[in-house]
């Protein structure tokens, strides 16, 4: 399970993290979070739970000063939903999917430090052979559709008819000669 980590949100708007008994700001819980960390984050007074508040600042810090990731067509998008009968679904829907690509990559990962780890030299000694492999075969490929044409142009073509043995034609008038 990722560690928890107790940030609390004075009157004066500083953050103050209560296991490191420091002051923290929006780039370090971002940190905490991208390092797997479980973030709360309350209102030191109230005790009210304010973290997707947080987390949103966040985002947003992120969005404005880094490179984005939600379009402004995507924001137009969710905007639409609020308060709209498929609201619930939509944050089903994008928790899923976020999840679904997560599970992916994190399986890609995974299997590419395996091929890697096992032989890292041989699967790469592999990979060119098949790719030397495979260009052979396209070339060799193209060659051979190439050949007839190649080998048609250095073929004398047979010489056509001369005038005078080509049948004359029938003349216009439709009289036979």
């Amino acid at each position: 399970m990722a560690k928890e980590r107790l940030i609390k949100k004075y009157a004066n708007r500083r953050l103050y993290d209560a296991s490191q008994s420091r002051h923290v700001t929006l780039e370090d819980i971002r940190e905490f979070i991208v390092q797997g960390e479980k973030v709360t984050v309350v209102e030191d007074k109230s005790g009210d739970d304010i973290t997707r508040l947080i987390l949103l600042q966040v985002i947003a810090e992120q969005e404005q000063f880094g490179k984005p990731i939600l379009s402004g067509q995507l924001l137009e998008s969710i905007i639409r939903f609020y308060g709209n009968g498929m609201q619930e679904f939509m944050t089903r829907y994008l928790e899923k999917s976020v999840e679904t690509f997560t599970r992916q990559q994190e399986t890609l990962q995974t299997q590419v430090t395996k091929l890697m780890a096992n032989a890292p030299l041989t699967t790469m000694a592999e990979m060119a052979k098949q790719n030397l492999d495979y260009w052979t075969r396209m070339q060799e490929s193209m060659a051979s559709a190439f050949m007839p044409m190649m080998r048609g142009s250095a073929e004398p073509k047979p010489a056509e008819p001369a005038a005078a043995d080509a049948p004359a034609a029938a003349p216009k008038d439709g009289t036979s000669r």
